[in-house]
């Protein structure tokens, strides 16, 4: 062996070998991706509640018994429909319906057991271990993605009900004694008793179509701009970047799937009603186009813009909030 030969092979030993991700890899950050998803949801989505109401009452509210049948008027946009509901119903009713939302991500051994950023991560790391890429199945961006629906479609199935909850809460107008619901257990118990628990999943298919495209290219355009960027600036990309990322990223993907939100949003409205307005989804999409017109599809958009904000906030900080347990070895 010559004197090269011996440098080259020993340098070889020093140095270290890339680690093979093995087929179960992921569950080894369980609990972090588990509780990094459910404080950042919780927090982020009890800001930005007054502006997810204003929203839901927007696209809802040609479908809004209160407002089609009732003595309430429609309203002309955000402004409008803050303005009035502080008005008429008081400052803290702008966070009716919040307490569903936020539940959907503190998960807990009695009500969810996922929330969508652990969802994500839990599909992404699957789809990317040693098993699946020796058998070539799905890597990089396409991962990214398909994790991405995963991830949404398979949180939405556990937590529609509150899902439910939470549009019919925040689209129920009036004080408290004209309110048609007075909380989460009021509106699921009545909707079972009038409807079992078709009553509970109505707009379900909906729902999923909505989810497979919005949370495809939520979690996975930012997964892979992030993943570009990084490998260009050969560094952690800085935070303000991924802010920048994040929000066009959720805008996006808002924009995109916008029409799909308010067809399933007015689904939700069907649940409880003796005569419903729509037969099916199909029905909906048919019914909206030819009364309302296509900016229908997309009333509060401008509220869910802003609304954007607060999720990009999650993508970002979801990552924050796993590195703080990860050095502190939570």
């Amino acid at each position: 062996m010559t004197e090269d030969e011996g440098e080259e092979s020993s340098e070889s030993k020093s140095k270290p070998r890339p680690k093979i991700s093995g087929p179960y890899d992921w569950l080894t950050n369980f609990h972090r991706d588990l509780m990094s998803g459910a404080v950042m949801g919780g927090v982020v989505h009890t800001i930005v509640a007054p502006i997810e109401r204003a929203k839901l009452l927007l696209q809802t509210q040609e479908s809004n018994v209160a407002i089609v049948k009732g003595p309430h008027r429609r309203f002309k946009g955000m402004i409008d429909c803050i303005a009035r509901t502080v008005r008429e119903e008081g400052f803290l009713s702008l966070w009716r319906g919040n307490g569903s939302s936020v539940l959907r991500y503190y998960p807990s051994v009695a009500s969810i057991s996922h929330s969508s950023c652990y969802a994500r991560d839990l599909y992404k790391n699957i789809l990317r271990s040693g098993s699946f890429q020796q058998n070539h199945f799905v890597s990089g961006a396409s991962a990214n993605f398909i994790a991405g629906a995963a991830a949404g479609c398979t949180t939405l199935i556990i937590i529609y009900p509150l899902d439910i909850a939470h549009t019919r809460l925040a689209a129920d107008l009036g004080r408290t004694e004209a309110r048609q619901f007075q909380g989460i257990y009021d509106f699921l118990s009545s909707i079972c008793r009038k409807d079992g628990i078709r009553g509970i999943y109505r707009g379900l298919p909906a729902s999923l179509h909505g989810m497979i495209v919005h949370r495809s290219l939520y979690f996975g355009g930012f997964d892979t701009a992030k993943e570009i960027l990084s490998k260009e600036s050969k560094t952690e990309l800085a935070l303000w970047k991924r802010w920048v990322v994040a929000q066009a990223v959720t805008t996006s993907a808002g924009i995109l799937s916008y029409p799909l939100d308010t067809v399933r949003r007015r689904m939700m409205m069907q649940s409880g009603l003796e005569r419903p307005m729509y037969s099916s989804t199909l029905d909906c999409w048919r019914k909206i186009y030819r009364t309302e017109g296509v900016a229908s599809f997309y009333r509060g958009a401008l509220s869910n813009m802003f609304r954007s904000t607060g999720a990009a906030a999650i993508l970002v900080l979801y990552d924050e909030v796993k590195k703080f347990m990860n050095y502190g070895r939570l």
